[in-house]
């Protein structure tokens, strides 16, 4: 039994150290800039919302800190019924940017997010040659909208999406968010530090820039209508165009609060990382293999090698899993500076790798079935 699982696991423990030691020379994370005037009116912000009220007021006062660089902040709201709709009048007052937008009813073939986000870059300003959306659950931070124009432009990026700070409170959430972060980790490498190959490009739709001239040419967001992870399908169909496109670490200039509490997490959040309506099914298939047999079994593996015969053959497999966990608690420790909320509930957050076998079945789960319901919408 011992070589069946070294078979499985040895050549993943090779990808895995070969995706994670270029993290050791990541890119710094993106710091707040000061306002340009070159880049006055550049930029229209999209936020699109459905039962937003408890989030989207943190996500608009920041945003109404950025700068002259951004031209319009357009909330395209899908018929909330919270409360929504009259937060974002009642912005209004303070802030003439803000224009509080309807999306035509969703059609059969769409998902509500691309949908709400395609008609919003279409109502934008032809003055602005940048996009950038913003989910309802950020908190940008003062110099962010500046700091990623000189980044794009100077480097010359046609889409830049990035990681945030993540807020946590709850004990649940500081267990398992962490071991669902780290199966993204573990399959595509540090931000910043990302294969070149399209199919293994990575991203996150909470903040990205796009170029108008790219949307235009890529048709808005239609080749991603029915996707339930249309930032990562997006930028892969981008890169597969040839446009230039990056994924930096912004936990300097972008926090988020996500879910409350384990259930949330583990329902909203975790039906959405295996990233199947981005990728192939070998890719899938070749990723959960990976993910099951450097995340989900070492635990387990150690936990049983102790009562198996002593022989090379498990003596090596103890060896191999022994190792792979303490790559994964010093993982841990890489990762403590993306996470804001440190107080007393958030103890668990060193004992998360003992939910990574929760983790990865989570993510097995989710691969197998297409959600019902998404953010709010029943398909």
């Amino acid at each position: 039994m011992g070589l069946i699982f070294l078979v499985l696991q040895c050549p993943a423990v090779a990808i895995l150290f070969a995706r994670l030691l270029p993290g050791i020379k990541r890119p710094q994370p993106l710091v707040p800039a000061p306002e340009i005037p070159a880049y006055l009116g550049q930029v229209s912000v999209v936020i699109p919302t459905l039962n937003e009220a408890q989030r989207l007021g943190n996500c608009l006062a920041g945003v109404q800190k950025q700068g002259y660089s951004v031209r319009e902040i357009l909330v395209v709201d899908s018929n909330s019924q919270d409360g929504t709709r009259e937060l974002v009048a009642a912005q209004q007052t303070h802030d003439p940017r803000i224009r509080l937008l309807s999306d035509p009813p969703l059609p059969a073939d769409w998902v509500g997010r691309p949908w709400a986000l395609d008609w919003g870059w279409r109502q934008s300003s032809p003055g602005s040659a940048w996009i950038l959306n913003l989910d309802a659950d950020t908190r940008p931070q003062l110099g962010l909208v500046p700091a990623l124009l000189q980044l794009a432009i100077q480097e010359n990026y046609d889409l830049i999406t990035l990681s945030p700070r993540f807020i946590l409170k709850y004990p649940g959430e500081w267990w398992l968010q962490p071991a669902l972060l780290m199966t993204l980790i573990y399959r595509f490498g540090a931000t910043g530090v990302g294969e070149s190959s399209p199919e293994r490009v990575m991203a996150n739709g909470q903040c990205c820039l796009v170029r108008r001239s790219v949307l235009e040419k890529m048709q808005g967001y239609r080749t991603v209508k029915n996707s339930f992870c249309d930032d990562v399908t997006l930028v892969r169909n981008c890169a597969r165009q040839g446009f230039k496109v990056g994924f930096f670490d912004g936990s300097q200039v972008l926090q988020v609060r996500m879910y409350e509490g384990f259930g949330e997490t583990w329902r909203e959040w975790g039906r959405s990382l295996d990233l199947k309506d981005a990728t192939s099914r070998a890719q899938l298939w070749g990723d959960l293999w990976f993910l099951i047999s450097v995340q989900g079994l070492p635990l387990l593996l150690l936990s049983i090698s102790f009562f198996l015969p002593s022989n090379p053959v498990n003596r090596i497999l103890l060896g191999v899993n022994l190792f792979l966990v303490f790559i994964r608690w010093g993982m841990l420790w890489a990762i403590r500076p993306v996470y804001s909320g440190w107080d007393s509930n958030s103890w668990p957050f060193w004992l998360s790798p003992l939910s990574d076998p929760l983790a990865v079945t989570r993510i097995i789960l989710s691969s197998l079935t297409r959600p019902k319901r998404w953010r709010g919408r029943t398909y």
